[in-house]
């Protein structure tokens, strides 16, 4: 069984950096919301107790807060050789890169997954705003780059998924041969609504550019019958469920079921495996570890954890 990480954080030097510049820009999780979910892994981080922490924030900001966070990380960065190795000991042949939360800038997650094109696959992840020149920087990254796929998050740019800007950035995508992958599912940050990001755009995406490859990057929750519904309707739909732990899925009363059901059967070929350890703040290969416990059959399991993901990827 071939293993393709569909969401692979890399938190090496470059990634840090970028993700400083993101805050700095005022493009960063250095808000509300998100900061309630995760003050007490970003607290222990920085050495301070939880309480500590509320009260760093009413003082100092999110923002000095989020920055000290990026000072840390500084100090444990990984090598891109100890990437490569996360990914032996993990037992993982391939990741997606450049498409997660810990990630660097478009140019250096092309120039690592250069490093290593046999591991790495890159992905692209341009702002709605840059319109034409975001289009051919694409465009551009896909034929002199070795780019495989186009990332959207569209809360993080306070839009809906189905919003007109990204309408050229897909046409390319179809042009190139490169799947898409939209973050689906409800957002934590509290200064927005809450369903920019439901899966019913998928949809009406998926209608509009029926040969678009389109990866329902999340899982869907807490709309998963929809989003399993829309998966079924349309042949290159499919869902990965990055940043979900297979434990918590599997738990009565999480959601889950449909995808776990389904995923078994009518939408075997759907279903795509992505860590988001960084994310969850669970070693890659303990998330690895745990799909042991996917009640699939062998061949099914073989295509949840890499096979869907080389045709979604058109490998």
């Amino acid at each position: 069984m071939q293993i393709i990480d569909f969401e692979c954080d890399t938190p090496t030097k470059e990634a840090v950096e970028d993700t400083v510049r993101l805050i700095q820009s005022g493009r960063g999780f250095d808000k509300e919301g998100y900061a309630q979910q995760m003050a007490p892994g970003w607290a222990a981080q920085i050495g301070m107790s939880l309480e500590e922490f509320n009260e760093a924030k009413e003082t100092v900001g999110l923002t000095a807060l989020a920055l000290k966070l990026c000072e840390v990380d500084m100090t444990k960065v990984m090598s891109h050789a100890q990437v490569i190795a996360m990914l032996d000991q993990a037992g993982v042949a391939m990741a997606c890169i450049g498409n997660a939360g810990r990630r660097a800038s478009n140019e250096d997650v092309a120039a690592f997954a250069a490093e290593y094109p046999d591991r790495l696959i890159p992905w692209f992840r341009i702002w709605g705003d840059e319109g034409e020149a975001g289009v051919a920087a694409l465009e551009q990254g896909v034929r002199e780059r070795g780019v495989r796929g186009f990332e959207i998050s569209s809360y993080r740019e306070q839009r809906y998924i189905n919003d007109p800007v990204y309408r050229p950035y897909l046409a390319k995508c179809v042009e190139l041969n490169i799947p898409v992958r939209i973050t689906v599912g409800v957002h934590l940050l509290s200064d927005r609504p809450y369903d920019y990001a439901h899966p019913k755009y998928i949809d009406e995406l998926a209608i509009a550019f029926p040969d678009l490859r389109i990866v329902s990057g999340l899982g869907g929750y807490p709309w998963i019958p929809d989003m399993v519904a829309i998966a079924g309707r349309h042949r290159n739909v499919f869902i990965d469920f990055a940043c979900r732990r297979v434990k918590y899925m599997l738990s009565p009363g999480a959601g889950y079921e449909a995808l776990i059901y389904y995923g078994a059967r009518g939408l075997q070929d759907k279903i795509i495996f992505g860590s988001g350890w960084g994310t969850s703040m669970v070693p890659l290969v303990q998330l690895v570890a745990e799909t042991d416990d996917l009640p699939l059959k062998a061949d099914v399991r073989a295509k949840w954890m890499g096979g869907n993901a080389a045709v979604a990827l058109g490998l």
